[in-house]
């Protein structure tokens, strides 16, 4: 059964009066500087950007930070500050080291070819800080820009004894995100921390997302049915979408939005020409809601030039 906001969002890329489809600005503009920080937020933001995009984990005393995996050694210097804090796996965990110790961390570019390395500075914030980054820069733009974060591996911090469900609705609500029309949506690859956050209270907007593995479990008729009980969309990858192009009419057929991620500039697939010809598919052919993207910039352009 279709919810009033995923019939809102749902008919925003080929909407009557004209609605655009939404740019999310993925990591931030990771693009163009070390993702999940500060600087690439206010820069995705200032690209024009609907939605922000911070992935979250916790820390060891159970704060929530902005990082792209449960591991710092791919973004961080953590290996030199720390060189004895790894695990046995010779990985260094996030939920192994506390606040404290993580600001004393240096973030870096992950990516070749991007940010260089060693230049400016740069750290690891947390999800407090970049809501009120966003937040902030909404009261002195007068825009209104949304945050779109990503739990994740809720199964494996609940293993480790750091529940994030709890935490994560606390830290939002605290904010002023309530309701179903809240500025935000809530994304997690894994489907029961979303059913349990609705079980707790929450009228959040959710998005499931899914892997290439996972398609067969939520994106045929049936699983994006289960879908719509608890989620207002899925983000599939957009490998997915160019695989089976039918998935849009029924996730559309179910109520559900659809945001496909990762639309990289420096990184189109050979099949197109140019990044504007990979948006045109997924924009204006396929008629998705919305899509992730490193490159806010140009999905700006490509939308504004195509939506009025």
């Amino acid at each position: 059964m279709s919810t009033p906001i995923a019939s809102q969002i749902k008919s925003a890329a080929k909407s009557s009066d004209g609605k655009a489809p939404l740019v999310i600005a993925h990591r931030g503009a990771s693009g163009y500087l070390p993702e999940h920080t500060l600087a690439a937020y206010a820069f995705g933001y200032a690209q024009g950007a609907d939605y922000v995009e911070p992935d979250l984990v916790m820390t060891k005393d159970g704060v929530l930070i902005c990082l792209h995996d449960i591991h710092l050694e791919g973004t961080t210097d953590v290996e030199e500050r720390f060189p004895d804090r790894g695990r046995a796996d010779g990985r260094w965990y996030a939920a192994d080291f506390t606040l404290e110790e993580i600001r004393t961390l240096r973030a870096h570019e992950r990516l070749p070819g991007r940010f260089p390395g060693g230049k400016s500075s740069f750290h690891v914030p947390t999800f407090s800080e970049m809501i009120e980054l966003v937040q902030g820069l909404n009261e002195s733009t007068g825009r209104k820009v949304g945050i779109y974060p990503e739990l994740k591996a809720p199964a494996w911090h609940r293993e480790q004894g750091l529940a994030m469900e709890k935490t994560f609705l606390e830290v939002v609500e605290s904010y002023g995100y309530k309701g179903p029309d809240a500025a935000i949506f809530v994304q997690c690859f894994e489907a029961p921390p979303l059913e349990r956050m609705r079980e707790m209270g929450s009228e959040l907007p959710q998005i499931q997302l899914v892997s290439g593995g996972q398609a067969s479990e939520f994106l045929s008729a049936e699983g994006l049915e289960r879908v719509a009980r608890y989620a207002q969309g899925v983000g599939p990858s957009k490998t997915i979408l160019e695989r089976d192009r039918s998935i849009v009419a029924r996730a559309h057929d179910a109520g559900l939005a659809l945001h496909p991620y990762t639309f990289r500039a420096d990184d189109v697939p050979e099949e197109y020409g140019s990044f504007d010809e990979e948006l045109e598919r997924f924009y204006v052919e396929l008629g998705v809601d919305g899509l992730f993207t490193d490159f806010p910039d140009a999905a700006r352009r490509f939308v504004d030039a195509h939506w009025e």
